[in-house]
């Protein structure tokens, strides 16, 4: 059993260090492995139940893991052994390094060590005496909390390979030592020693929590949700993803270095996937930055069974990439820009798609064709939407031949493209033009050092990992401080949707000051999201600088962080606290998360008095009106000062002033006129919003909820015009006269789609669900799924209202008096 365990442990440590253990030709990606061509082990296991398996991959992974941990533990004694001898000299007449410069390139190293050190004592006897009782999460929870510690020596990263230059550079003793390390192999190795540069073994500690947060996935994968491990490793995953996007930023990724025809060395430092506008369409290209040039490239179509290559479209020298001023933008070219409402159609009918697979899954047991179909089709218009929706311009210009522009969906996906080339031409680089051949050599390296391997769409997803969230994040971005001078200061908030991020929102400006206290809470609509990231602007108000189209950012980004939404945390009825530190700025903010059926789950009020959460009949009643007090003046608001607003109805208010405005309104206060005029529209469209969402049933009532499903799905014209006529007739008068008051406010609102892009379609998707959806929904069918949030139900209330809003105008007393309508009773 031993051999047998031995030689699987050896099969999986080959798969994590080597990517190429199966050749291209040899096994192609999904081809199942044959029983013949397993281990023995592997086959054995097929036997056994599944915590068995569970049990026996655990103990894989950790004795795989454990392995590795050794050998991490002899790099860092080999990195450790020079310092002693070092320190000692730098007392002497003749020291080699200073006692600073040593403190700078061995930073942390001691303690890094000390903490392995104390965790593989730890694990290896757990491992050894390997049983189903044995619990190791309190181990890799205790070695995530002392992360701090790499934190640290992430930040001193740079600087210690810096110094460590230099003084390799100036010093020929030091030279020498460190470019010839000796490692010590495993115990059970022959190999007893190793020469390894101190450059390759600095970079070890990060590319080690890599791998840790890798284990941790693997490890909760097989470990049962009821053993007490799981809870544990859960915290040590979490704890360890934000980490690890919280440092991201700020180090250099080291790649297999490849070497030119003049012997020069190039390094890959960052690639992904981009939109480019060439000729007046949109491409996806692969972009490539490397040490000294940034490749613009094109997966070519080939064969089957061929290898798959790169044709470059461009490149530019570093030393040639200039970013134009503001002040030197040209104007974007014409760029045909995708209604908003084909975007919408297009999001609608992946989510339709995503719960057929859901339900082919569980009738075929995640096996069968149409799964396949359907995946290829999901694929098909998240690739579209990837395509077609960025539109922040990212400008790159050759200053001896002419210009590119890409097209983006994140400022902060600009502002880490921007960042990480400026880092680089701080060297001393050179200009240079590749040959044909050194052009063919590189561009056919791309395929093997690349690290962004697929279009980030979530059809590529393994069906294991976490599908993300889907549903409303409430978001308060409290304050700010570390600013080193006062400014004009405001935050972004973005979002994941789709495969791609999306500005979501964004507080008002606080002027000149170090520590803005914003206070200002946001909901924001989840789409299978995993992040937030927050951005912190200075606002410029010089004209000169100021954008020459729509889509240009020009306020400068004093910071920006990313944080992992982990279910666990975000899904409690509490607000959760957070910080993120950005550039020497913390960012503090609160959050909490609300399913879409909670979010849309109508109670009746408790309350005997105001508007909010009472019936329509009851409000209309004791107004003695027709139509709310607050629909009218929330909606003469708008038409006054909101309608040419952009994104008016679709963009939230701050949430904040939309409280405040419904305390005065079910208060009844007599300022309520003056609020309004002072609120932001957004607030006030907001608030609108609320009411129809709180009312304790839906304005088109619970009773008529299954006829109007029924209704817009009828195929014949007539039949449905006198359906869907019939049913307005049957609501109640105080429900009837305010949804054709909303009617026509809402199409008075499309007439000016041109300036404030919001389509009767846009206006449908926003107001559907909230006027239709019924006040008690069966959950039980949308448990196995994501979210309903864009299933038929919700896509049906959609087409309900955008039927009306495309209807010629119905009067109320035409309506009544109208006998040609079918009467049957609904």
């Amino acid at each position: 059993m031993e051999e047998e365990e031995e030689e699987a442990i050896s099969f999986l440590d080959r798969i994590l260090d080597d990517e190429d253990v199966f050749a291209p030709d040899e096994l192609e990606p999904g081809t199942p492995l044959s029983p013949d061509s397993c281990s023995p082990f592997l086959v054995s296991v097929k036997g056994e139940s599944d915590s068995e398996k569970g049990l026996v991959m655990r103990k894989l992974v950790l004795s795989g893991f454990l392995a590795s941990e050794e050998i991490y533990i002899n790099q860092l004694e080999a990195l450790l052994l020079p310092m002693k001898p070092l320190r000692a000299t730098a007392t002497t007449s003749q020291p080699v390094l200073t006692i600073q410069q040593i403190e700078t390139i061995f930073y942390k190293i001691q303690d890094i060590y000390e903490i392995h050190k104390e965790f593989y004592d730890q694990l290896c006897p757990s491992v050894q005496h390997w049983d189903n009782k044995v619990t190791v999460g309190h181990l890799f929870q205790k070695l995530a909390s002392q992360l701090g510690v790499y934190k640290a020596f992430v930040d001193n990263y740079k600087v210690a390979l810096e110094t460590a230059e230099k003084c390799s550079q100036s010093n020929a003793q030091f030279h020498d030592i460190s470019e010839d390390l000796k490692v010590k192999g495993p115990k059970d190795s022959k190999d007893c020693l190793a020469s390894v540069s101190m450059e390759a073994l600095l970079y070890k500690p990060i590319d080690r929590v890599t791998r840790s947060t890798l284990v941790l996935h693997d490890l909760l994968k097989h470990t049962p949700t009821d053993h007490p491990d799981y809870p544990l490793l859960q915290d040590a995953l979490r704890i360890s993803q934000n980490f690890l996007s919280s440092i991201n930023e700020d180090i250099d990724p080291r790649r297999t270095a490849i070497t030119t025809p003049k012997g020069e060395t190039r390094q890959l430092v960052k690639d992904g996937f981009l939109v480019e506008l060439s000729e007046g369409s949109r491409k996806l290209r692969h972009v490539f930055l490397f040490t000294d040039l940034l490749l613009c490239a094109k997966l070519k179509k080939t064969s089957v069974g061929r290898h798959q290559q790169y044709d470059c479209k461009w490149y530019i020298p570093l030393a040639d990439l200039v970013f134009p001023a503001p002040e030197e933008l040209e104007p974007t070219p014409q760029v045909h820009m995708v209604p908003e409402h084909e975007i919408e159609d297009v999001k609608s009918k992946i989510s339709v798609i995503k719960s057929e697979i859901q339900k082919e899954k569980k009738a075929s047991r995640g096996q069968s064709r149409a799964i396949e179909r359907l995946k290829k089709k999901m694929f098909e218009h998240e690739s579209w939407l990837l395509l077609n929706t960025p539109t922040i311009p990212f400008r790159i210009h050759n200053k001896n031949e002419k210009s590119y522009l890409f097209l983006l969906s994140s400022d902060y996906e600009r502002s880490e493209w921007r960042e990480a080339i400026q880092k680089l031409q701080k060297k001393d680089l050179q200009a240079f033009v590749l040959s044909s051949v050194e052009l063919q050599v590189l561009t056919g390296s791309c395929f093997k050092l690349r690290t962004v391997h697929n279009i980030p769409v979530t059809s590529n997803k393994d069906d294991d990992e976490p599908l993300g969230l889907y549903g409303f994040l409430h978001v308060i971005v409290h304050s700010a401080t570390g600013f080193q001078k006062s400014a004009n200061l405001y935050c972004t908030l973005e979002v994941d949707s789709f495969g791609y991020f999306v500005s979501k929102a964004k507080t008002r400006v606080f002027r000149d000051t170090t520590e803005p206290q914003w206070n200002e809470e946001f909901e924001i609509e989840l789409e299978g999201s995993q992040s937030l990231r927050i951005l912190c602007y200075e606002k410029c108000y010089d004209k000169s600088k100021l954008n020459k189209d729509n889509n240009e950012i020009v306020d400068k980004i004093m910071g920006k962080g990313q944080i992992q939404l982990d279910p666990q945390t975000v899904q409690t009825k509490n607000w959760h606290m957070d910080v993120i530190e950005m550039n020497g700025i913390k960012v503090e903010f609160s959050m909490k998360f609300t399913s879409r059926d909670m979010s849309l789950k109508r109670t009746p009020s408790k309350k005997q008095t105001g508007v909010f959460g009472v019936k329509i009949s009851v409000v209309t009643k004791r107004e003695r009106s027709k139509v709310p007090y607050i629909v009218r003046q929330c909606v003469e608001e708008v038409e006054k000062r909101g309608i040419e607003e952009v994104g008016i109805y679709r963009i939230s208010g701050v949430a904040t002033d939309i409280q405040a405005l419904k305390t005065a309104f079910d208060a009844n206060n007599k300022d309520i006129l003056v609020m309004l005029s002072d609120m932001d529209i957004n607030a006030i469209a907001g608030t609108l919003k609320l009411y129809f969402r709180e009312l304790p049933e839906p304005l088109l009532t619970d009773r008529l909820y299954p006829a109007f499903m029924e209704g817009i799905a009828l195929s014949d014209p007539a039949a449905k015009e006198n359906c869907m006529m019939h049913l307005l007739r049957s609501l109640p008068d105080p429900n009837l006269i305010t949804f054709l008051f909303m009617l026509e406010h809402l199409k008075r609102v499309a007439e000016k789609e041109p300036i404030n892009k919001m389509s009767l379609h846009n206006l449908a998707t926003v107001f559907g669900p909230t006027l239709l959806r019924p006040s008690e929904v069966e959950s039980k069918t949308h448990a196995s799924l994501v979210s309903d949030i864009w299933s038929h139900d919700v896509m049906a209330q959609v087409q309900v209202l955008l039927y009306y809003l495309q209807h010629p105008p119905i009067s109320f007393s035409e309506l009544k008096r109208n006998t040609l309508y079918f009467t049957t009773d609904v």
